[in-house]
């Protein structure tokens, strides 16, 4: 009863915030991010924990990647398998926090190309400043995976997917640890076209922007700064 409780309870949620958002309620998820969340929790382990959440937010944000089949031999017989089409897919930082999480979309695809794109938030205005920009050529034929571990304001996470569409990408997924609803809110009035995964919707943003409960600053956590 407890498990229908929690779907319904769920399914509720993702009605409100769009079709386009993935909620990760996966138990190994959830661990670490609780783990993370913990102020006592140091920065080693912290950065540690995120690249592990990495790879299991890129396990669900990839699932839609496209394959061609192709004949080969085990020991023991021929048959018939996947593989990814190319090129291969591109993962886009925002930094420095996305960092984190990147380490460990690359450790499920050693060869996806890397981009970088440099913000930083106005403590004042909450609105994102650019200032690096280095993507992939060939954005346009690639599978695009945007990573950042909070999706707060979501001032960043607009100005980034705006960035990424202007290089010709149009198969966009963007990856965060943790959401505020009122993040999801403003990221879809613009960007209701891409994808949006998180392995958490927190209650709300305080009045200096930060995620409630959240974890704190995840850039700060990761390199102990």
């Amino acid at each position: 009863m407890l498990y229908i409780n929690n779907f319904i309870e769920r399914k509720k949620i993702m009605h409100k915030i769009g079709t386009n958002v993935t909620l990760i309620n996966h138990p190994l998820l959830q661990h670490k991010l609780s783990l993370m969340r913990d102020k006592k929790t140091r920065s080693v382990i912290f950065r540690a924990l995120m690249k592990e959440a990495g790879m299991i937010l890129g396990v669900e944000a990839t699932k839609g990647l496209k394959s061609f089949q192709k004949n080969i031999a085990t020991p023991l017989e021929e048959m018939s398998a996947s593989f990814l089409k190319q090129p291969e897919p591109a993962v886009v930082s925002i930094l420095r926090a996305g960092n984190g999480l990147l380490e460990g979309l690359l450790q499920i695809m050693p060869h996806a190309a890397v981009g970088f794109l440099g913000m930083s938030r106005d403590h004042d205005t909450l609105k994102p400043i650019d200032y690096y920009q280095n993507l992939p050529a060939d954005m346009s034929d690639r599978s695009v995976i945007i990573v950042d571990p909070m999706l707060a304001t979501a001032g960043s996470g607009i100005e980034a997917t705006r960035l990424v569409k202007l290089a010709g990408a149009t198969s966009i997924t963007f990856v965060c640890l943790l959401a505020a609803p009122e993040g999801i809110k403003a990221f879809n009035a613009v960007h209701s076209d891409v994808n949006l995964v998180t392995g958490s919707i927190d209650r709300e943003l305080n009045e200096k922007g930060y995620i409630l409960p959240g974890l704190g600053d995840a850039g700060d956590r990761i390199y102990g700064t």
